[in-house]
């Protein structure tokens, strides 16, 4: 049962965490361009499909933490620091793109449909500027998770 557990954890993260983190990096950019063209109704669409991405994924990756647990659970591994680390980061992760990227990426959707007001433009491009920074935040929070899962610090098993 605990591989079967750990598979399921393991294709989880990659099926649903990595688009996420690859949609959510590519946002800012293609923001950015539809800003700066207006009128071009392909950027704005590209971000809309982004932003799609990054919400029905972030939803469905609450299986990744759940199999996690029973995982942990299984291995008898639950009190093991770099376990509890690997949770903290993830909880961190969860709230940095529920909390900050994805309320920013709807915004910045707001602002792109209707953005011809310079003062407005200006204020998206600063709001694209911090949503890269907490995307990069929200990527490094699970490359950190990535490697914690694989090292294990004190593990056995010689990784």
């Amino acid at each position: 049962m605990t591989k079967f557990l750990l598979a399921v954890h393991v294709l989880a993260a990659v099926i649903t965490i990595g688009p996420v983190t690859v949609a959510a990096s590519m946002f800012p950019a293609t923001a950015r361009r539809a800003l700066a063209a207006p009128g071009n109704a392909a950027p704005l669409a590209e971000a809309r499909t982004l932003h799609r991405i990054c919400r029905v994924y972030a939803v469905i990756a609450v299986v990744v933490p759940v199999f996690g647990l029973a995982t942990a659970n299984s291995l008898h591994v639950l009190s093991s620091p770099w376990l509890l680390t690997s949770i903290a980061l993830t909880a961190a992760a969860a709230a940095v793109l529920g909390v900050l990227v994805l309320p920013r990426q709807s915004t910045m959707l707001t602002v792109l449909d209707g953005a011809v007001d310079p003062q407005v433009a200006a204020t998206a491009r600063r709001t694209v500027g911090r949503l890269s920074m907490h995307t990069g935040l929200f990527n490094l929070l699970w490359a950190t998770v990535t490697v914690l899962m694989i090292v294990r610090p004190g593990s056995t098993t010689g990784a």
